[in-house]
């Protein structure tokens, strides 16, 4: 390995075959960029001015959307730097320092979601008990534990990533930066990256997911507990718009897991539609079905 190894370079990719077309390309990716930041923007001025809004849902909603708004500010500007400027160069450490705030969102995210599944257990089960259970100490104390978890869940893999070898100039498969597409890189035995990788990976969305599972089973249980038919379906309402920002989460990243895991000869193309639809889509989705979904929020618009 020469000097240059020491501080390798990174090039990020497009969409590969297609770099002719990367001006109309980038056109509804601004779109939802711009979206997204003005959705979940929105969202957040109308809790914070609308004292009715000050509500363990909604305080919960307020998490989701600045999570959302960090994932999109995290991709944003590699992303426009290939698809405006054809700029794929990034160093190591800017590469690591973008790596390490996707998958900080991306596990505050998952734990927000599981946080809003417990919340909404929690008002159907003991609706008379609602706000003294989810006080304003015990949602600080609940994001707190959120953000916590992520940092320090994903703070040694940039530390076990720095102490690989790579070669000068390494290509990656994303116009951001991942940890599997990092490891794919390296030139030096990777296996201790990819099992703590792995370790994350179940100790957060993996254990979330589960966890989701189980408090919908325990709403299900409530519900079909209550005697009125209205009611249940007015509880089941309740839930629908959660429903929807967990399928959003969830449905693009097991996508992008299968497709990492079995789909070595799906076109490269297919790879960065993937990944791009990962991050992309939940901020874009998340405003707009709690903007249509939600009459307080709804009206407020």
């Amino acid at each position: 390995f020469n000097n240059s190894a020491q501080y390798p370079r990174f090039l990020l990719t497009g969409l590969s075959g297609l770099e002719s077309r990367y001006s109309l390309i980038s056109i509804p990716i601004f779109l939802v960029y711009a979206t997204s930041i003005v959705g979940n923007i929105t969202i957040l001025f109308i809790i914070r001015t609308e004292p009715s809004l000050h509500q363990p849902m909604y305080y919960f909603l307020s998490m989701l959307a600045l999570t959302d708004l960090g994932l999109s500010t995290t991709t944003l500007p590699t992303m426009f730097s290939v698809f405006w400027f054809y700029a794929r160069e990034i160093s190591f450490n800017a590469c690591l320092v973008q790596m390490y705030f996707i998958h900080v969102f991306s596990i505050i995210e998952s734990a927000v979601l599981l946080a809003m599944a417990f919340d909404r257990f929690v008002a159907i089960r003991e609706p008379l008990r609602y706000a003294a259970i989810l006080t304003n100490g015990v949602i600080t104390g609940i994001g707190l534990a959120i953000a916590g978890r992520a940092l320090a869940l994903v703070f040694p893999a940039s530390f076990l990533l720095k102490r690989l070898q790579y070669r000068s100039v390494n290509v990656l498969s994303y116009p951001f930066c991942l940890h599997q597409d990092l490891i794919k890189t390296t030139v030096s035995s990777r296996w201790v990256s990819s099992i703590y990788g792995l370790m994350v990976v179940i100790c957060s969305m993996g254990l979330d997911s589960v966890l989701l599972l189980l408090s919908y089973i325990l709403i299900l249980g409530t519900v079909l507990s209550i005697a009125s038919k209205t009611e249940r379906v007015k509880a089941l309402n309740t839930c629908i718009s959660h429903i929807c920002a967990v399928l959003t989460f969830y449905t693009p990243m097991i996508g992008l897991s299968m497709i990492h895991r079995y789909g070595q000869n799906a076109s490269p193309i297919v790879h960065v539609l993937m990944a791009n639809v990962y991050l992309l889509v939940p901020p874009l989705m998340n405003p707009i079905v709690y903007s249509v979904k939600t009459k307080q929020i709804r009206d407020m618009i």
